[in-house]
């Protein structure tokens, strides 16, 4: 289910202050000569948020954030309290904005073998914004789980574990039933490959999160991408340990029938150096690695997104192991306190706090 971000809460900010009485997010309605970036600019002063409305509204747009149409009528984010002043937009007045304190998520296991059923849920650190020990509530997705958890289960119907070492996840920890379930994961086309390790192995949650898998190119070789011929050939970069599966999907079989080339370095730091080195056309990865990365690597001047498409739109899930004797349940549980948490607002909110964040850091 498409994530379709609206105004709600304005972004948090150091110190306290109070807002002034307007709103916050809205409806734009497209008129002749707009593009996104050109909104983006307008509305938010940043140009690059073209694709947080892109993600917004990728059911109304289409696959390609040109197929914009004057008279269109686009959903547009609360991000750092901007915009403002649109139709259908939450009011901010009287709402008090705070700098948000770090919450140690980590809780220790209190419950022995043969009490209720008690959900153990696995994740780790260093993949900012999503799951971070020392993000605002242990990243984005911690959040949404540990919301839609609370939500379904009540407080003490869950744990969360932090285990900082991913490749130890689904084998042995999920596999064996050490621990539960676990977040956050990509979901290979299943359709497709059905016999792929996690397809054949896991059961797979609704989308926590969906976010945008960009190219990143270098501005003195720009890469046109408006249809999926257009990579075949090419050389693209994504950092060893990363998944691939959208290289392959809806048909593409780049990787799986050679017909593009991919360079797997160590790190995403390798990636861009490949890159400003002209040994690959573009480095693929989501949006936020990608624009953190260049912004950190100082090269804003250099690197460019491909804004006809995006590479793919991939969503984060909550995962747990087919043999767990209790999957469905807590398959349920977790997919039925998403829902909940969406249709009373918490899951937008959630949202918009932290998009705020990982904006004002790009």
């Amino acid at each position: 289910m498409r994530h379709i971000i609206l105004g709600a809460l304005a972004a948090l900010v150091l110190g306290a202050v109070q807002a002034s009485a307007e709103t916050c997010g809205g409806i734009y309605k497209i008129k002749r000569g707009d593009t996104l970036s050109g909104i983006a600019d307008r509305q938010y002063k940043d140009a690059r948020k073209w694709s947080a409305i892109y993600n917004a509204n990728v059911e109304r747009i289409g696959e390609s954030p040109n197929g914009v149409n004057a008279g269109m009528k686009l959903s547009l984010p609360c991000i750092n309290g901007l915009p403002t002043g649109l139709e259908g937009g939450e009011e901010i007045a009287n709402v008090t904005l705070v700098a948000p304190a770090v919450t140690k998520v980590v809780k220790e296991a209190r419950v022995q073998r043969g009490q209720a059923l008690r959900v153990r849920l696995l994740t780790a650190g260093d993949y900012a914004p999503f799951t971070d020990k020392n993000a605002l509530n242990g990243g984005l997705i911690t959040e949404i789980v540990d919301a839609a958890m609370t939500s379904a289960a009540g407080k003490e119907g869950y744990d969360i574990h932090w285990v900082n070492d991913w490749a130890a996840h689904l084998d042995p920890l999920l596999t064996y039933s050490m621990l539960d379930m676990g977040f956050p994961w990509f979901q290979p086309d299943c359709k497709q490959n059905p016999d792929r390790y996690r397809c054949a192995n896991f059961h797979f949650s609704e989308p926590m999160f969906e976010m945008l898998i960009l190219l990143f190119t270098d501005r003195n070789r720009p890469l046109n991408f408006t249809q999926v011929s257009d990579i075949e050939g090419k050389t693209l970069c994504r950092p060893k340990g990363y998944f691939t599966h959208d290289l392959d999907k809806n048909g593409r079989n780049w990787v799986r029938d050679n017909k593009i080339t991919l360079e797997t370095p160590v790190a995403v730091a390798d990636c861009f150096e490949m890159l400003t080195e002209g040994k690959v056309d573009a480095v693929a990865l989501n949006e936020f690695t990608g624009r953190k990365a260049v912004k950190d690597l100082e090269l804003s001047n250099r690197a460019d997104i491909v804004q006809s498409r995006p590479l793919s739109i991939e969503g984060l899930h909550v995962l747990v192991h087919k043999t767990h004797p209790d999957a469905e349940q807590m398959l349920s549980t977790i997919n039925d306190g998403l829902g909940k948490i969406k249709s009373n607002g918490v899951y937008q909110r959630i949202i918009d706090k932290h998009m705020s964040i990982i904006w004002s850091d790009l």
